[in-house]
């Protein structure tokens, strides 16, 4: 349990300035993320990673010479923002290309996979490799679906490796996807981690128990069985991974990886086994590791990572790197550079809007009031209803960005934008504050709604149709959902599609609202029985199993209540 803070929701942000001004010598802290401090030549390939924070020294700890360029930091657990990831981008951005590496979680894609299209609008080169190696969360056929563990350490590793040696971004791109799949994890949990300004940790393993597959966000294992020895448990790890040994495979990287409340004592016993058991088998390690190096909070745990080598993928395992928490080989020299920070919170400039535009946009403004009214009194039960297959933070994500939406299109409306650029920053506050999945789809659901709008055209029922069709086209395109998936996108499309249909007869925009609202609603309960096929809940598809999902659920109440807000306009505007 997290029991240094002042306040909880602000952890994850000072725990990184914390960390970047104990090793500045390496970082400059910049708005959600960090960078290298030392120069470094121009041209060279831009190796970014990120995730959400809770894991240290994942990511920050991996940013210096040999390795990472700058990292992303998220809330606890939660994705950072398509904001924040483009913002730490440009900084460290030398002219060679940008790699950015993640694991595969639905929020970091999205996140990561918006900001890498928008820069490339800008004409960086950007390209995109998600780490998939855990084992426990898809079997060997579906391996693009599984999630990324303690692998991010050798794959970054590599990839940094591959960058610092001048390789070109598409050469930077093969090794770093060569890496990944040649590498598998597997983890055990003795005891659940438990979030900052929590009492409870997020799940608890039975006494003389251990959970099998766990996540590095809080998930529990897939499995329970009886604690057994350091031997036993090196032949489980180790004959489970082992199954996915390539043709020829012989000559690996090992880490044993400590989640955040093993002692390292357990670490090097566990190690001896772990050794002797593969040695038995014919395997050749080389530069083995153990230690903390990709946690989850103060989970009681670990996990075992292989990576498979051929010449190229050695050669850049064991290249030197210097970073705060990994130093392999000869010393870098390394000349600090001086940043001048900018403004970064200035206020935006908004383009010329008309006198009933900016009118539409205090109507959008004040349909951000009731949604933070609803979230706020529904966020326990949000929270309640994701933690059967989640780490039970969507109510307070939701309230959170909601509240960031908010604060936002009020400034905007204050300094005169018109509809579209008022929406369009509700969305970016939104995703930039919430983070998470939630965060990224409620981000470009919003942005993107708000591309059928204008700044000095008035609001009409037509163009509101407009923006829905294009918020769950990008919704779908960007983040794979479709009806069925049990994400917010099985209440999103039929929402839309009677939205549509309403207004295309000549509907209300009243009527045309509700009913769209209630079909919203009946699609989002119908998604109890389903089992989840993407997102975090997937690997726990049966307990979530007869709960309907939270994010459908909270896009159902947020279009009751703009409906329901919607009418009382409606009925004001006849009685006047």
């Amino acid at each position: 349990m997290t029991k240094i803070l002042d306040d909880a929701e602000d952890f994850a942000a000072t725990a990184l300035a914390g960390f970047a001004n104990v090793y500045s010598r390496y970082v400059h802290l910049v708005r959600g993320g960090v960078i290298r401090s030392t120069k470094v030549p121009r041209g060279k390939v831009s190796v970014i990673v990120g995730g959400g924070s809770g894991h240290y020294p994942a990511f920050a700890g991996y940013v210096g010479p040999g390795m990472a360029d700058a990292a992303v930091a998220g809330e606890i657990f939660a994705s950072p923002s398509t904001a924040a990831i483009a913002r730490v981008c440009r900084k460290a951005n030398h002219g060679g290309g940008i790699l950015l590496g993640f694991g595969n979680y639905a929020g970091d894609v999205l996140n990561f996979g918006v900001a890498a299209e928008r820069l490339k609008a800008e004409g960086i080169d950007v390209r995109i490799v998600t780490v998939t190696d855990d084992v426990a969360s898809a079997p060997a056929d579906r391996h693009i679906q599984r999630r990324g563990i303690a692998g991010d350490f050798t794959v970054f590793k590599i990839a940094g490796a591959a960058a610092e040696a001048g390789m070109p971004l598409a050469e930077v791109e093969r090794v770093t996807r060569h890496a990944n799949a040649r590498t598998t994890s597997l983890g055990v949990a003795f005891g659940g981690c438990t979030l900052p300004g929590s009492r409870e940790p997020l799940f608890t393993v039975p006494a003389g128990r251990m959970a099998i597959g766990l996540g590095i966000h809080g998930e529990p294992g897939i499995q329970e069985r009886d604690l057994v020895s350091a031997t036993e448990l090196s032949t489980l790890l180790v004959s489970t991974l082992l199954k996915e040994r390539p043709a020829g495979g012989k000559r690996a990287a090992v880490l044993l990886n400590g989640l955040g409340a093993t002692k390292y004592e357990e670490l090097f016993v566990l190690w001896n086994a772990v050794e002797k058991t593969l040695r038995s088998h014919d395997v050749e390690i080389v530069r083995a590791e153990a230690g903390e190096l990709v946690t989850s909070l103060d989970m009681q745990g670990c996990s075992l990572t292989i990576t498979w080598l051929d010449d190229e993928l050695e050669r850049l395992w064991l290249a030197p790197c210097d970073t705060p928490v990994f130093r392999r080989g000869e010393t870098f020299r390394t000349e600090k550079i001086d940043i001048t920070p900018k403004d970064e919170d200035e206020a935006p400039a908004y383009p010329p809007s008309s006198e009933a535009s900016r009118q539409d946009a205090a109507c959008l403004a004040g349909l951000f009031n009731v949604i933070v009214d609803a979230l706020e009194k529904n966020e326990q039960e949000l929270g309640l209803m994701d933690a059967h297959a989640g780490d039970g933070d969507h109510g307070q994500g939701m309230r959170r960005g909601a509240t960031a939406a908010k604060k936002a299109i009020h400034a905007a409306v204050e300094s005169g934008a018109g509809a579209k650029s008022a929406l369009a920053v509700a969305g970016d506050a939104w995703a930039d504050r919430a983070g998470g999945t939630s965060g990224a789809i409620w981000g470009l659901l919003l942005r993107s709604w708000s591309g059928a709008f204008s700044d000095t055209d008035r609001l009409n029922a037509s163009a509101i149709a407009r923006g829905a069709r294009a918020a769950a086209d990008d919704v779908t395109r960007i983040g794979g959902a479709k009806i069925g998936d049990k994400t917010l996108v099985d209440a999103l499309l039929p929402f839309v599609g009677t939205l549509e249909k309403n207004i295309s007869e000549g509907q209300s925009l009243s009527k045309a609202w509700n009913d769209a609202a209630s079909a919203a609603q009946t699609a989002a309960e119908a998604t109890a029985p389903l089992s989840p096929r993407l997102g975090r809940a997937r690997p726990l598809a049966e307990r979530s199993i007869g709960h309907p999902d939270p994010g459908a659920i909270s896009l159902a109440l947020i279009a009751k209540v703009i409906g329901t807000r919607i009418s009382e306009q409606a009925q004001q505007a006849l009685s006047i």
